[in-house]
């Protein structure tokens, strides 16, 4: 019988930003529960660093969110990462730090890192308010209002376009304001404004992770004991993460979601035969959900994920390549904004080998197959990036398999 409990991460959304925060008031917060994940613990070391050059590994969320703060701070560093990262666009937010009074230049490629900050001196020519793509990346818009109240005239964002992953920039902004931030958005008119005003330390208690919790979701989904249970810790009903939208989405997948005094409790209800869902705010999700609906044999159909083309790998790809391998397919039905996931009418045979690209959450978002057949992961070691205890808390509930560990 599936019946356990689980410990989760806590967020490392919530802990990097609290971490930024903290570091503007000259680390005088105390913040409790930061996240262990590999991200929010290079964000720790590089804070803390004197070193010329800081190197984020892979961790997108830190390269945006420190050469913002490098930047205000007037701190001289080299912004680095892996070959990855350093193929990860940059240059809209280098643009609008430029346009506040940054010296930034760029050390290979026009637009991405590696960067160099030299300094921050706002001028007469600098501004006070910047028009901003939404839909390309919500921690551009976030790196940006954090280190607006310490800009002499504050900031006024005027957000173009689409918004994505609105959700991750009302977490920014309801953190900002738990600090002192003077803060207000006008989601009709796409504009976010900051006074110019410090934030206030005070006490912090980071919640546990939704992103994470996904994983679990799809766990009591495939559970294949209609009485299984999972107790979740750490999870509020209302919570600032984006994420939490996974409750409503595995209802569609046969999951019941109940909130309790500790978290929240999965169990199972019936399943539907098919889901429309719309990841535009939340995009980490999208593997999951679309790995859990094709063993399940739920047609999915999927917009919202064209984000995903430029995380730590191109994840569309990725989910086109190894859904194969358990038999079901990614199809894109119209280009760049509508896919469809489906089973294949002929299974492969035998067990699947799922490639994880060096991403965290392909590795995790295909774990939970093993709780209907025998499924292979490369290089676990992965999703050290976000979850480190993660197989501990899988061999709970099943056997997965680990190559190149």
């Amino acid at each position: 019988m599936v019946r356990t409990t689980i410990p989760l991460a806590s967020s490392k959304s919530e802990s990097n930003r609290a971490l930024i925060i903290d570091a503007l008031t000259g680390f005088r917060c105390d913040l409790q529960n930061l996240s262990t994940a590999r991200d929010t613990q290079t964000m720790i070391r590089l804070l803390k660093s004197e070193d010329a050059t800081a190197d984020v590994l892979d961790a997108g969320t830190t390269m945006r969110f420190l050469t913002a703060y490098f930047s205000v701070t007037g701190q001289q560093k080299t912004m680095t990462g892996t070959p990855r990262m350093c193929e990860r666009p940059i240059g809209i937010l280098v643009d609008a730090l430029r346009s506040l009074g940054a010296d930034i230049t760029y050390l290979k490629n026009e637009g991405y890192p590696p960067l160099q900050i030299k300094g921050f001196s706002p001028s007469a020519e600098s501004t006070n308010r910047l028009s901003i793509r939404g839909d390309v990346s919500s921690q551009y818009i976030s790196a940006l209002v954090m280190i607006a109240p310490l800009l002499p005239n504050g900031l006024t964002l005027e957000l173009t376009g689409a918004i994505g992953s609105r959700p991750y920039i009302e977490m920014t902004l309801e953190q900002m304001r738990y600090f002192g931030a003077d803060v207000r958005a006008d989601w009709e008119t796409k504009t976010i404004t900051v006074a110019s005003s410090p934030y206030v330390p005070k006490p912090y208690a980071i919640e546990s992770d939704w992103s994470g919790a996904s994983y679990w979701y799809s766990v009591a989904a495939l559970a294949t004991d209609e009485r299984a249970e999972i107790n979740l810790l750490g999870l509020k009903a209302r919570s600032l993460q984006g994420d939490s939208a996974i409750v409503e989405i595995m209802r569609s997948l046969g999951v019941k979601s109940t909130f309790t005094d500790t978290g929240v409790r999965l169990t199972k209800i019936p399943t539907q035969q098919s889901l429309t869902c719309d990841f535009t705010d939340c995009p980490d999700l999208a593997q999951t959900v679309a790995v859990c609906a094709a063993v399940k044999g739920v047609v999915l159909r999927m917009t919202g994920i064209e984000s995903l083309k430029i995380k730590e790998t191109d994840r569309v790809a990725a989910l086109q390549a190894e859904l194969q391998k358990i038999g079901a397919e990614l199809v894109e039905i119209e280009t760049n904004h509508l896919y469809e996931v489906h089973q294949l009418a002929i299974a492969p045979a035998g067990p699947a080998t799922i490639d994880t690209y060096d991403d965290h959450r392909m590795a995790m978002a295909f774990a939970p197959v093993a709780m209907q057949q025998e499924i292979i992961i490369d290089e676990p070691g992965v999703v050290a990036k976000s979850y480190p205890s993660f197989w501990e808390d899988m061999a709970r509930v099943t056997t997965v398999k680990f190559i190149n560990e």
